[in-house]
């Protein structure tokens, strides 16, 4: 798959604004993600409207590209999750056009993180993960010690494959998750280039250190006089695709022409 292929998603309120929503399809078959803070009913026209814009293009909804939509429904608090919906599927499409063999899947999820947000990813993974010879193992980890033991349950429940949650705490246990994967030859994706960069396999997400020097530019700002009230809210504008090379050789990993391609960063 060539990186035009990974198409940018769309959100639109009263103008549209970028978000990415890449995800690993047979080569034909891009998929867009489209977000919206209105409802399905009331945005028909304009849905068309993006949908004839496609057309345009070449692109045709159910024939040569896939649409994932998500509204909000005019409720703003339902965004954050269903980006971080649109997020998950990518990550788990991805891992398992990876490791093809995977047919038990693991997810580690922190419930300390929020449940709702939780139960958003559990959902999202559990259906890109979904297939007839596919299982998907969940544990549940807010320790250390719990993280071990979890680690334990999931290599004994015959897991081949895992993904790890977007979380602060498993952040912070980066060496420690890396390491037991090491130990278990168990492949993951993760969602942050931090985790490939120190050993990890691969990562889909948002640059962390993009996202980093933006928070110092806006603080810079707000140091030469400006009023945070009157700055625009920022959001991540750059996503990666990381895979360590060397990580898939020891896992006896073939990593396909079509991610060796789309990816942004390949660690050796």
């Amino acid at each position: 798959m060539r990186r035009r292929d990974f198409v940018q998603g769309i959100a639109a309120i009263s103008a549209a604004w970028p978000i990415v929503a890449r995800a690993q399809q047979p080569p034909t078959q891009p998929v867009i993600g489209f977000l919206s803070t209105r409802s399905p009913e009331e945005a028909a026209i304009h849905t068309n409207a993006f949908r004839r814009g496609l057309e345009d293009m070449g692109y045709i909804e159910g024939r040569n590209v896939a649409i994932e939509y998500r509204w909000a429904n005019g409720d703003y608090s339902r965004l954050p999750p269903l980006v971080a919906d649109l997020r998950s599927r990518p990550i788990s499409e991805l891992l398992c056009t990876l490791v093809p063999s995977a047919h038990v899947v693991g997810l580690l999820l922190n419930p300390s993180f929020g449940m709702d947000a939780v139960d958003q990813f559990r959902q999202s993974v559990a259906t890109a993960a979904q297939s007839p010879d596919r299982e998907l193992v969940v544990q549940n980890a807010t320790t250390d010690a719990e993280i071990d033991a979890n680690f334990a349950a999931l290599i004994k429940a015959g897991v081949s494959a895992l993904v790890v949650q977007n979380d602060p705490f498993f952040d912070s246990r980066r060496s420690r998750i890396i390491a037991l994967s090491s130990r278990h030859q168990l492949p993951g994706i993760f969602h942050i280039r931090e985790f490939p960069a120190d050993g990890g396999l691969m990562s889909y997400g948002a640059s962390l250190a993009d996202t980093y020097r933006q928070v110092g530019v806006y603080a810079g700002k707000i140091l030469r006089g400006a009023k945070s009230d009157d700055l625009p809210v920022l959001r991540p504008t750059k996503f990666e695709l990381v895979i360590n090379i060397q990580t898939a050789r020891s896992l006896r990993l073939t990593i396909p022409q079509s991610i060796l391609i789309a990816a942004d960063e390949l660690i050796e």
